[in-house]
């Protein structure tokens, strides 16, 4: 199950955050001071953070083969990991000397209460994502089938026909694909490749309708192409260069595309030239940035604190960077 998946940076801190703050109120009813406050802190920690992380890592090796069992099998293997844990942190005590007596049964409830607990955090969390994932793809495909860009490509296609049928046929075919990927099946996420292939295609559209006003540049890495990302993740920004850095230029403008892999991480750019009065002293109206908002939230639901996301002017540019986990090489 999708919902128990732990093996994120961010679920991993957020435990631990969740942890060391229970301990830390935990701690109050028996601290007489600041420093003896501080010194049960310690030892508390010393035994429930290794059981958090062993409770983790255990259900981030199981949670994949836990999708396929009854949900009730799913909270009792959560909670026996949980009451597992619950000793283990309670044996490290004992075994360091830190606690004379150990609580084994109380350590092994407490386990369990917490496996309980975080997993339903988990479930509610996946059910908190799914409308703002549903949300954002229904606005990537309204997006894709607004009437002005399929009449345009359309009648592109039409003028088209007759002088240039080989290349009418390709426009059509560009066109064919961008409807099927939008009303494709949910998937969590597809490779960076994949989306590379579909934004050449939206901008191999637009390339015959503004000819030599778009002047597209790809820096493509291929070590980067394996990255995993949300589904229409590049062509809603693609689009957004298009719209508000070319269309109302009356020179056109430049859009530039890039990828690369630096160690464990993938960068993504998407820049693109703004039309002179966008950065002068009587801008351009904007956008109500919806589909930057989107590319945002689906990024979130995918790598979590892992993602990291930047758009704004940058001189006479617009600059959108987007900074992803790198895959395991092979």
């Amino acid at each position: 199950m999708a919902a128990y998946d732990v093996c994120q940076v961010g679920v991993v801190l957020r435990a631990v955050l969740f942890v060391e703050a229970l301990l830390a109120v935990l701690a109050l009813f028996s601290a007489t001071g600041p420093a003896d406050w501080l010194g049960l802190l310690a030892m508390l920690t010393g035994g429930a953070l290794p059981a958090t992380l062993l409770w983790l890592v255990g259900l981030c090796a199981l949670h994949r083969r836990m999708g396929n069992w009854r949900p009730a099998w799913q909270q009792v293997a959560g909670a026996g990991m949980g009451a597992l844990a619950g000793l283990y942190g309670c044996g490290m005590l004992r075994l360091t000397g830190a606690i004379s007596t150990a609580p084994w049964l109380a350590s092994a409830l407490a386990g369990v209460m917490f496996a309980l607990v975080a997993m339903g955090w988990l479930v509610l969390r996946a059910r908190g994502h799914m409308p703002a994932d549903t949300a954002a793809r229904l606005e990537d495909l309204q997006s894709r089938i607004r009437p002005h860009f399929l009449f345009n490509t359309l009648n592109s296609a039409i003028a088209l026909v007759r002088a240039e049928p080989a290349k009418a046929e390709t426009l059509l075919e560009d066109l064919s694909e961008l409807f099927r990927q939008a009303l494709a099946d949910p998937r969590e996420s597809v490779t960076l490749a994949d989306e590379i292939g579909l934004a050449e295609r939206y901008l191999a559209i637009e390339q015959i309708r503004f000819g030599d006003r778009l002047r597209i540049r790809w820096d493509l890495d291929v070590k980067a192409g394996s990255a995993r990302v949300p589904p229409l993740l590049l062509q809603p920004l693609v689009e957004n260069a298009v719209k508000h850095g070319v269309e109302p230029s009356a020179q056109g403008g430049r859009l530039r595309v890039r990828t690369e892999r630096r160690g464990p991480r993938v960068v993504i750019e998407v820049i693109n030239t703004l039309p002179p009065l966008a950065w002068a002293e009587q801008p351009l109206p904007r956008g109500h940035g919806i589909a930057l908002a989107n590319v945002r939230d689906r990024l979130r639901l995918l790598h979590d604190v892992q993602a990291q996301f930047r758009a704004g002017p940058d001189q006479d540019h617009y600059r959108v960077r987007i900074d992803i986990p790198a895959p395991a090489e092979a």
